[in-house]
């Protein structure tokens, strides 16, 4: 049921002619809700799309009535123009909802620089027609229309005592942290404040979705929205549900990550004995974007040698002579030197653990990342992305 698992909430996903192969392309999500808390965490890329500039200003005051999202066409880089359609999108749903447009989240993703006339008409009809079809059943129709190179519609449901989180999210290229990665929309059902919501969300985001590194690329248009509208009439504390909406995000970057371009290898990389937190994911995003170690990883070599070199870029308190390298159970290196013997790592299975002890402090981050493989490097040649 995804974003429609909580109780009061209604979306849809329908076919507006964006995308060539005549699937869903744009989806609504609507708050049924007494409340309408929302908020949101948006890429930190300097080159934003006009959506992202539009619901930066929506979520302000976090009240948000609804969501709008097409694929197939990213408005972004189409000027004053694709602003204005964007602003005519929210426009449109409150119209037809009886709401205020600005109170509209709208979302795009697709090709940049796609956003003319014709973009703007399809999205505009994909409003009327979507809203038209609302439903408490329509979550899963809402998170295949924003698939554009995904595989399988990502969807995700937490359930606690009394209260639910659902959720949608697609991405399969383009990852890469920004406090924000790819399109996600969040709700739930429990009587959440402003301000707790829009702290649990960043919480959630950072230890999850800004730690999702697949290939390095980060998005004009990452954002990920949270809805709250208290229908359950049950409150939970700040630390129970931003526990819960953890859980979530959690679930939905490892289907994320699960379904990126091309990948045969989900890899996970574990940075422990870290001087601080900080050190411990800038070591473990310097292995995540390494071409050389994502390479070996995907000709199924456990080349701890250039996981060392790219923790040597860093700023981390290390030494390269007292850190341990750990692939798939099998400690490969320690001390600066060749431990078990390379035959011993089994690299074939698609779950790859990667675990760094760098032996200087106590703290701990998880990064999660794939290989880099023939697949991916067709798929971005061939689609225009």
């Amino acid at each position: 049921m995804s974003v429609t698992a909580p109780q009061g909430f209604e979306a849809a996903g329908v076919a507006a002619g964006l995308k060539s192969t005549g699937k869903a392309d744009v989806a609504v999500v609507v708050n049924r809700g007494p409340r309408k808390v929302g908020t949101a965490v948006f890429t930190s890329n300097r080159a934003k799309a006009n959506p992202v500039i539009w619901s930066q200003q929506v979520v302000a005051d976090r009240t948000v009535e609804a969501v709008v999202l097409n694929s197939g066409g990213a408005n972004c880089f189409t000027g004053a123009f694709g602003f204005q359609t964007s602003h005519l999108t929210a426009e449109k749903t409150a119209e037809l909802l009886e709401v205020s447009a600005g109170d509209v989240v709208v979302c795009s993703t697709g090709l940049i620089g796609t956003g003319d006339e014709v973009f703007r008409g399809k999205v505009l009809a994909g409003v009327e027609a979507g809203i038209a079809q609302l439903s408490a059943d329509g979550g899963q129709a809402a998170a295949e229309a924003i698939m554009t190179t995904d595989t399988v519609a990502k969807t995700v449901v937490v359930r606690r005592d009394g209260w639910t989180i659902g959720g949608m999210a697609k991405g399969a290229g383009m990852l890469a942290p920004g406090l924000a990665t790819m399109l996600v929309v969040l709700t739930t059902d429990a009587d959440v404040d402003a301000a707790d919501a829009d702290a649990a969300l960043r919480r959630a985001t950072g230890v999850t979705f800004d730690r999702l590194d697949s290939d390095g690329c980060m998005s004009t248009n990452d954002q990920v929205t949270l809805l709250a509208n208290g229908a359950s009439g049950i409150r939970p504390g700040l630390d129970a549900f931003a526990a819960a909406l953890t859980e979530a995000a959690d679930e939905l970057a490892k289907k994320l990550q699960g379904d990126a371009e091309g990948a045969s290898h989900d890899i996970t990389i574990v940075v422990r004995g870290a001087v601080s937190e900080q050190d411990a994911v800038e070591v473990g995003r310097s292995v995540a974007r390494n071409n050389l170690f994502k390479a070996a990883i995907f000709g199924n070599d456990p080349n701890w040698g250039r996981v060392l070199a790219a923790i040597g870029t860093t700023r981390a308190v290390f030494d390269p002579y007292d850190t341990e390298v750990w692939m798939n159970g099998v400690r490969v290196c320690a001390e600066g030197g060749p431990d078990r013997p390379r035959e011993e790592v089994d690299l074939t299975p698609r779950a790859t653990d990667l675990v760094i002890d760098l032996k200087s402090g106590d703290a701990t981050a998880t990064i999660r990342t794939n290989d880099l493989t023939h697949e991916y490097v067709h798929e971005n040649s061939a689609y225009s992305s």
